[in-house]
């Protein structure tokens, strides 16, 4: 049985006013319809994959291995593994400048190692494979971008002081001629994928 009406005129079932009541209801039957479709086992689970896939996508930003200076956005910056006794390992990354200046990577740094260089590794005519340190630095030119990757640039970590392992990230700079200093970590992925035994 229903009780006095309160001074506003609406009734009262609990704490909430009916409109709202029928409102949750109504969204309430709304969802439990929407699940009664999904029968079979194929289409849970389809949901399933599609929630998951929904949450990465709204997680994503949150992991992403991105670093900022001034201009320069500094995208994933990994290296790999190296065996037992290995004296150089390789960073790769990609460098992208918002700015609309030119500006350069002029040296680097890596935790892990005693000389930390900029390298460039080619191909000449006679398809001889050559390395040489970018003595001039990198040019990451106004609005573009430059990828650091095996069999062309790369940061070339010298004197190890100890194996870079999967698994475990180190840390090092990068540093621009405008932008200045940047820390950045290097994730560590398997041995392997065909580098040649100098990390490039």
């Amino acid at each position: 049985m229903r009780g006095p009406l309160p001074e506003n005129g609406m009734a009262v079932i609990g704490s909430l006013p009916m409109q709202g009541s029928q409102r949750a209801f109504t969204r309430a039957s709304t969802f439990v319809h929407l699940l009664s479709r999904f029968r079979s086992f194929e289409e849970r689970l389809g949901l399933a994959v599609f929630t998951l896939a929904l949450l990465f996508a709204m997680t994503h930003p949150l992991w992403a291995h991105e670093f900022k200076a001034g201009d320069i956005e500094i995208v994933h910056p990994w290296s790999q593994a190296t065996p037992e006794g290995a004296k150089v390992a390789a960073g790769y990354l990609t460098l992208k400048n918002h700015g609309n200046s030119t500006d350069r990577l002029v040296s680097a740094t890596g935790d892990v190692a005693g000389m930390t260089q900029v390298h460039e590794m080619s191909v000449d005519a006679n398809g001889i494979m050559t390395m040489k340190q970018v003595a001039d630095g990198l040019e990451i030119p106004a609005g573009g971008e430059v990828t650091l990757k095996p069999g062309s640039f790369h940061i070339m970590f010298m004197d190890l002081k100890q194996p870079v392992k999967e698994g475990q990230p180190f840390k090092g700079t990068l540093t621009f001629e405008k932008a200045g200093t940047v820390e950045i970590e290097y994730s560590v992925e398997a041995m392997g994928g065909g580098h040649d035994d100098h990390g490039g």
